[in-house]
């Protein structure tokens, strides 16, 4: 990337992502081939008055030599230094800011098994860490960064140096980063009708959404009373918007942990753990994955169904309209991040206690009093299309069309 751009995008990923306050602490989780980002986004925060920016470096190719070579029990094993060097500035008041630049596929051809293994086992214990995160206690936000194995996997046909430029540019167009823009002024009206549509699911007050394609998707999913519409930029407690992910185009909410009943097909592959999930559906029953299926990788996919109790039930329902900029881009990132936002999609795992009326002064307890799920996994897929019709019902019984052919009609 040229160094203007650089700059202009770590502006962005400060001030409209983390949103860094005067005498906050920033940490920074971050490849190592992100580095000229990194730089720039360190500048930023403080320049915006941080108190201290903590870069964390990782390699997703040493991670990989590291499942293949170390045992089990090796792998288990988190030192307590770690967990505190992430997890301590966030419950000091700090905010996280995750740069990513996954390698597609990297950990083809590990056991599953290992992987689900070691997997639970750091949920375990960055438990406090995500449940700080996830019930935006901090302000927290991820954007992406472009390398060259990604750039082959999204551009097979091109060589290295021009797949690189065609998936950087499709980076910067998904966040409004470009020559002759402020990307900041994009942001602010970016959320402000993300909003709009927010307040008008929230003024319907759905009961049920009932989704329905020609590719076998046929799904009622209950959400939970009170619950909570949320899109665009979002809020701490203290009163500070930020921006979770960097591009976003959903509105999403909670739905019912038992209320969940029919069959729902993928439409986009989904990267987990470092492999592909491809051609899958899920059939629930009473909120429950009974039956699944995938053409590629359906033992990678049974590791995150069976991941805990909560894995095999629904945490969110987000609706993107068809025609949303990144699906009309005809591209396939191969990562959530952007796939997501091109996309209607589910997930499976822990709720978002923001998405309920007082969720986020909720215990545990409360939570699943509510009917809100709890789990140590939170992983989105994409199952929207052209075709996809949705129907909301509200608690009065009246059916209200929210989708046709793929896009809003509310």
């Amino acid at each position: 990337m040229k160094e203007n751009i650089i700059e202009k995008y770590a502006k962005l990923a400060v001030k409209m992502g983390v949103n860094v306050q005067k005498g906050q602490t920033l940490v920074v989780n971050a490849p190592v081939n992100t580095k000229d980002l990194v730089e720039k986004v360190v500048e930023e925060a403080y320049k915006v008055g941080a108190k201290q920016v903590s870069v964390n470096f990782y390699d997703e190719k040493i991670n990989r030599l590291h499942y293949e070579y170390q045992d089990v029990e090796t792998l288990r094993t988190i030192p307590d230094y770690i967990v505190d060097q992430k997890t301590i500035p966030l419950k000091e008041g700090g905010c996280v800011l995750h740069i990513i630049s996954d390698i597609p596929e990297v950990m083809a051809g590990i056991d599953p098994k290992k992987i689900a293994e070691v997997s639970i086992a750091r949920q375990k214990r960055f438990k406090e860490l995500n449940e700080i995160t996830m019930a935006n206690r901090v302000q927290w936000s991820i954007v992406g960064y472009p390398n060259q194995d990604w750039a082959k996997k999204v551009f097979p046909n091109d060589d290295v140096e021009t797949a690189m430029v065609k998936l950087q540019d499709a980076i910067l167009d998904s966040v409004q980063v470009l020559e002759d823009n402020d990307p900041v002024a994009f942001w602010e009206q970016h959320d402000a009708d993300l909003r709009n549509h927010v307040d008008i699911l929230n003024e319907y007050n759905f009961r049920s959404l009932h989704f329905k394609n020609n590719l076998g998707t046929d799904l009622e999913v209950q959400l939970v009373k009170n619950h909570l519409w949320a899109g665009g930029n979002e809020e701490t407690p203290s009163g500070i918007m930020f921006n979770a992910n960097m591009p976003t185009e959903e509105v999403f909410t909670m739905p019912y942990k038992y209320g969940v009943n029919g069959t729902v097909v993928s439409t986009k592959p989904l990267s987990y753990n470092g492999s592909l999930i491809d051609d899958f559906s899920l059939t629930f029953k009473d909120g429950k994955v009974v039956e699944y299926k995938a053409a590629k990788n359906e033992d990678v996919l049974k590791t995150l169904i069976d991941f805990d109790e909560g894995s095999s039930y629904l945490g969110e329902v987000a609706l993107v309209p068809y025609h949303s900029p990144i699906s009309m881009s005809n591209m396939l990132f191969y990562n959530t991040l952007y796939d997501e936002n091109a996309s209607c999609h589910l997930a499976l795992g822990r709720a978002y206690p923001m998405n309920l009326k007082n969720g986020v002064k909720m215990n545990q307890e409360e939570l699943n009093e509510a009917g809100s799920n709890d789990s140590m996994t939170h992983v989105d897929f994409m199952f929207g299309s052209e075709d996809m019709e949705i129907v909301g019902k509200t608690f009065e019984g009246k059916e209200v069309a929210v989708f046709k052919a793929g896009d809003f009609v509310i």
